[in-house]
């Protein structure tokens, strides 16, 4: 199995931090209304769980490499989770009115945006939630009316994803 390279999700996490920094550097916290329950790295069977619960609207896009399942809320924000032939979500990206549940979104991964987050914290400021390691990829920000995110497990990308389908 060939490792994706990081570089490229490095590279689209600061293109999107860029353009949204002051968007970003607005946002509080991390638990809000819009719940979800696949949590990345998880299996298929979450999906339908998350459409139901959010009363969403599921569409299925099947690529090369992976399915994109698209669930679109009743607010107009969106939730799109990546999975690999074999049904493990590698990778969810959100943009909604609402903050998403992280802790739901994330799974287990969820702790190490916490402590990743509180360790780069600046004492008094809000900075965006982000994480730019080997095995797990994350930013997260936006403002009322607007958050947005991806969440990327690189290793558990099937061969030849490419990062530049998350955006």
């Amino acid at each position: 199995m060939v490792e994706p390279d990081s570089k490229p999700v490095a590279d689209l996490i600061m293109s999107q931090l860029s353009r949204l920094a002051c968007a970003a550097a607005a946002s509080a916290g991390l638990l809000g209304a819009l719940p979800a329950h696949a949590a990345l790295g998880g299996a298929y069977a979450s999906i339908a769980t998350d459409r139901a619960h959010l009363a969403a609207r599921l569409q299925s896009t099947s690529a090369a490499t992976h399915t994109l399942h698209t669930l679109t809320l009743g607010n107009g924000g969106m939730v799109r989770e990546f999975s690999r032939p074999d049904g493990t979500v590698f990778a969810v990206t959100w943009r909604a009115p609402g903050r998403p549940d992280l802790r739901q979104l994330l799974g287990d991964h969820f702790q190490t945006l916490q402590s990743e987050t509180a360790r780069h914290a600046v004492r008094g400021r809000r900075l965006p939630m982000m994480v730019n390691r080997s095995d797990f990829m994350v930013v997260s920000g936006g403002h009322s009316g607007a958050f947005w995110g991806v969440a990327y497990l690189p290793q558990a990308a099937p061969p030849g994803f490419s990062p530049s389908e998350l955006k």
